[in-house]
């Protein structure tokens, strides 16, 4: 792979934003605590592009300390070879991320050309943004996926005059071989996310945590980072599990509310009573939006939304129907 090269005749932004630090008014993940530093970031970056670059300093940090949404921050944003890009880990399925990027990349630009005139002649230059989110929640996702700013639009009839494209990785151990491939610490990442989930089942959350640092840092995996920061990855991890449990309740919250609907919409599909019988709406939207997408197998898609192979046959059939 050819070495990449890049104008190092940086501009100094240094009053707008500053290397990733704890902030305290919201709580830091272990996610970016991990890839703050330069040096794993870089090797990150590498693994997504494909690329070699090997001086961390190449990578200019522009993460907004104070832009804070809904509680939440983006995790890291830097700019490389004059692009931007926005790194988000999740650890909870969230369609909204193409809109929270919005809202963040508009505050990125607003900082970048601050004090340069919008309304004279000459056209300022921008970096151009990149949207990755990574993904580590314990529903089942492809291994790339996307998420279209679009698909929030009501009663879109054309095509969108405004778009924004998150591209999804699945980073769950077992998951994007190549990429763990090129990123160890990506890697022994989703190891230890795995064996917090996996001893979790079994014993308090506090007790799952501390045997899986102390697992990892036997075995080599993330050893100096876990042994550096122990009791803040362990006050993180513990945070961020219940977290996320606290959203797969929120989940099913949301469907227990809306089942009417979902049965609603099975009877138009074509299901019968007792083939629509405990179908989420979720999994059928998953399923139709995949359909006409035309780029998944049916047993593809049946795998991803739960959904049986006959029901995604019926569906695409009525799909059809109501194309025609």
């Amino acid at each position: 792979m050819a070495k990449h090269k890049r104008n190092h005749n940086k501009v100094s932004r240094n009053s707008a934003v500053n290397m990733p630090a704890t902030n305290r008014n919201y709580k830091d993940t272990v996610f970016r605590m991990l890839f703050s530093d330069r040096k794993n970031l870089l090797s990150l970056y590498n693994a997504v592009n494909q690329s070699d670059y090997n001086n961390p300093d190449d990578l200019e940090i522009v993460t907004l300390e104070n832009a804070i949404y809904m509680g939440m921050k983006n995790d890291l944003a830097f700019i490389m070879d004059t692009n931007l890009y926005l790194y988000e880990h999740q650890s909870t399925y969230n369609p909204n991320m193409p809109l929270r990027d919005l809202f963040y990349i508009c505050s990125e630009y607003q900082k970048l050309v601050d004090k340069k005139s919008l309304y004279s002649s000459t056209l300022q230059k921008i970096p151009a943004p990149n949207f990755i989110e990574f993904y580590n929640g314990s529903t089942a996702v492809p291994d790339c996926a996307e998420l279209r700013l679009s698909s929030a639009f009501e009663h879109l009839s054309d095509e969108p005059k405004l778009e924004l494209i998150v591209t999804v990785l699945n980073v769950n151990e077992g998951h994007n071989a190549e990429l763990m491939q090129h990123c160890n610490t990506l890697n022994e990442y989703a190891q230890y996310v795995a064996r917090v989930r996996h001893y979790a089942a079994d014993m308090s959350l506090d007790q799952a945590v501390e045997r899986a640092v102390d697992e990892c840092v036997r075995e080599g995996i993330l050893a100096e980072f876990l042994t550096r920061n122990r009791n803040e990855v362990i006050s993180m991890s513990i945070f961020e599990y219940d977290k996320e449990l606290e959203e797969k309740k929120l989940r099913k919250a949301e469907y227990e509310a809306g089942f009417s609907e979902g049965e609603k919409y099975g009877h138009e599909a074509g299901f019968s009573e007792g083939e629509k019988h405990g179908i989420e709406l979720n999994s059928i939207e998953t399923a139709r939006r995949m359909l006409q997408l035309q780029e998944f197998s049916l047993e593809k898609i049946a795998s991803i939304s739960g959904l049986s192979l006959d029901e995604i046959k019926k569906l695409q059939t009525n799909e059809a129907r109501s194309d025609s």
